[in-house]
Order: C-alpha cells, then structure tokens, then sequence
C-alpha cells in the first residue's frame, strides 16, 4: 500500500509539479489549495507526511500547522521563501519536522520526505525495546507516544526522535554534531538554530521549569545530556 502524502498548496503550478513527481516515485497524493481545506484533508485522509506551504489563502500554513500538533504527530515539512525567516523559525517551534526553502528542487523535496518517513519508524537501530522509562517520563517506541507522569504529552517526529536519543543516552553527553547526523541526516553546519529551536519546545513539553531543566541539561560548546534525579 503506497504511503500517503498531503501537499497543501495554492500554487497550482508548484502543486502539479510536485504531486507528478511523488507519484511518479511510487506515493499517493491528496492535494489541497488553502488552509482550510488542507486541515480538513489532514483530518479525514489520514495522511503519512504532509507537505505545507506556509503562505495559503484562507488559513495560513502556521496556524494548519498549530492546529494539528494539538492532535497529531503526523511528520510535516513546510514550503517556505526565502524572506520567511522568522516563519520558519515559529514553524519549527509550533512542530514542523523540516522545511524547504523556494525556489526548490523536486528531487531535493522527494529525498526530504523519504528521509522523514523513515524516521517516522522511530530510530529503530538505535533500540528495539517496545518503552523506555527515565523519571516520570515514558517512552512507548512502538507506537511512538509519551507520557509525563499522568499526562500524555503530543510530540511531533523531530522531538520525539530527540527525546529518545538523549533518554537512549542517558547520563551520557550526546554532541551535537551526533544529533544533527542521526536526527537530520546532515552536517551540523547545516542550520545551527535548528536543534535549539527543537530542544527549546521539547523542554517546553516535559519539564515543569523549562528554564530550569529537569531532564535536559545543555552543556555548553558540547551538546546535550538527559538525566533523572537518579542519576545524581
């Protein structure tokens, strides 16, 4: 069965191109022109990954953006011009899980979403237990859920790829150039605010202080390690 693919796109030249090529690769595509119709497409269609450009009638791509993360974990790359910096940023922040910048390369676009579907699976190589316990925190790797303490906490793929990598980890400094190559795939000179922005909103989710981090300590010029209070 093909993996599903939303492309939220106003563009009807941008989307015809792009829906022609993932298919071509072997993907079923859905495709929607605005904001809103893309959300109820979200919703009803059930997607695997969802392509979302950011600048769309009706209801732009952050608030689509916003309003799944309450709901959802589905991986979802953004389509972003160069002049929307900031966007991308508050795109990362609200759960996106990548984003590709206009004008792009289909071919750069398909290797972009082949690479988040497979980390959808959830970094199997790096475990194979079914649940990993560090704390109050509860990682269910099979069906890709967390819970702190009684709440159940709603992480897109990138945060949860983090979380379980530092909880795989644990006690031990996990560098950032580490992260960048398991996570993203790439150099870590390939954004540098990226992975702040990304440990920055997990801390948001999990801890009860996030500037005053329970679980995640940052260690300077390093990287990252998790801990619990038995660790100390």
């Amino acid at each position: 069965m093909p993996e599903k693919i939303l492309l939220v796109e106003d563009e009807v030249a941008i989307s015809d191109s792009v829906r022609y090529s993932l298919e071509k690769e072997g993907f079923e595509v859905i495709t929607a022109y605005d904001g809103v119709d893309g959300l109820t497409s979200a919703r009803e269609q059930l997607p695997d990954l969802i392509i979302l450009d950011l600048m769309l009638p009706r209801l732009s791509g952050l608030e689509v953006c916003r309003s799944l993360r309450r709901e959802s974990s589905v991986p979802i790359i953004m389509l972003t011009a160069k002049t929307e910096e900031t966007d991308r940023v508050v795109g990362l922040e609200l759960g996106a899980d990548d984003y590709v910048i206009k004008p792009f390369s289909v071919r750069e676009l398909i290797a972009r979403v082949r690479a988040v579907l497979r980390r959808a699976d959830g970094l199997r190589d790096l475990d194979t237990a079914s649940s990993l316990k560090a704390g109050d925190i509860v990682i269910d790797t099979a069906r890709r859920l967390v819970t702190v303490g009684e709440k159940l906490v709603h992480l897109p793929l990138k945060q949860f790829e983090l979380l379980k990598l530092l909880a795989i980890s644990r006690g031990r400094v996990v560098t950032r150039e580490f992260l960048f190559q398991t996570i993203w795939n790439t150099d870590p000179t390939y954004d540098t605010g990226t992975l702040d922005v990304h440990i920055r909103w997990l801390r948001e989710k999990i801890e009860k202080d996030p500037s005053s981090p329970k679980y995640i300590h940052t260690v300077r010029g390093v990287g990252y390690k998790f801990t619990t209070e038995d660790d100390n």
